[in-house]
């Protein structure tokens, strides 16, 4: 179930990480799109009941026991608590906000875990030039978005901006948990269920303490919209990030967090027909940059 760690990204992680970020952008507009149906934190609360319910049929499946005493409880609940305050932050921001300018505070996640996580994990420092690959990337995000701040983004209320500030710390703060506690040496099944189960617990006590209506009554869009962020999002990708924290380098794979809102305006582009722009091209090169000078190894 644990395997040796490495200190780069080899080829499959990168795949990987590319893949998610991939599905991440998309997503983003997704979840956006089915707000109009299906309350925020209700829509978050069912698709991590939704994907605990399919971690455990898959252990199940491959004679994985998930429930050993192996010293993760205090972290894993931790974890968990940190996990769910971020989909609520996020959920509820894209209330406020567009999927566009939520996704460019949401990804400053990557700051906070070069910040943190080399606190407690030396291994995971970052030089003065991944720094600057660091300040690349973001800078990128934000040249693409420039536009998004000054017309229409300009218009979005605080209440957005905060809550996904808050979310991307949240989201740092729970993969240094990952890392600098006894999760980093437990299975990605075991550290994704701590996250799916107590935020499958918490969100739902929170949408009926919010008031929201809990509908059942969905159109083909909705379903589909719910099968693909439980299935896809809070399953196979989310077990595939923690897979990736337990065996690589936390710092080095942030970064690639940052093409994900690449994507997300990508999937605007061709969804909703908005154009591309040479602010989004322009990005691209940035992102690209700031990702080879992060991963870049010492010679």
């Amino acid at each position: 179930m644990t395997a040796p760690r490495k200190d780069h990204l080899d080829a499959t992680a990168v795949a990987v990480l590319l893949a998610c970020s991939l599905f991440w952008g998309f997503q983003q507009v997704l979840v956006k799109a089915t707000l109009s149906e299906l309350p925020p934190v209700f829509q978050a609360g069912l698709r991590l009941v939704g994907a605990a319910l399919l971690l455990l049929l898959w252990a199940r499946a491959r004679g994985w026991a998930l429930w050993t005493a192996d010293g993760t409880a205090a972290a894993g609940l931790l974890a968990g608590a940190l996990f769910a305050a971020e989909f609520a932050c996020i959920y509820l921001g894209l209330q406020y906000t567009t999927a566009s300018r939520l996704t460019v505070f949401l990804y400053t996640s990557p700051f906070w875990v070069a910040a943190l996580l080399p606190l407690w994990v030396r291994g995971e420092r970052l030089r003065t030039p991944q720094w600057l690959g660091m300040a690349l990337a973001f800078a990128g995000v934000l040249l693409a978005l420039r536009e998004g701040f000054a017309g229409q983004g300009a218009a979005a209320t605080w209440r957005g901006d905060l809550l996904a500030l808050a979310a991307g710390l949240l989201w740092g703060l729970t993969t240094v948990t990952i890392r600098a506690t006894r999760l980093a040496q437990a299975s990605a099944p075991r550290v994704l269920l701590w996250q799916l189960g107590v935020g499958g617990l918490a969100l739902p006590l929170l949408s009926l303490a919010l008031g929201e209506r809990w509908s059942w009554a969905w159109s083909p869009f909705a379903a589909t919209s719910m099968a693909l962020q439980t299935v896809v999002g809070a399953f196979a990708s989310y077990l595939a990030w923690m897979w990736l924290l337990t065996r690589y380098p936390a710092t080095k794979m942030s970064v690639f967090v940052f093409l994900t809102p690449v994507f997300a305006l990508l999937t605007g582009a061709l969804w909703l027909q908005e154009p591309v722009t040479p602010s989004l091209l322009a990005e691209l090169v940035l992102v690209a940059a700031g990702i080879v000078a992060v991963n870049r190894r010492r010679v």
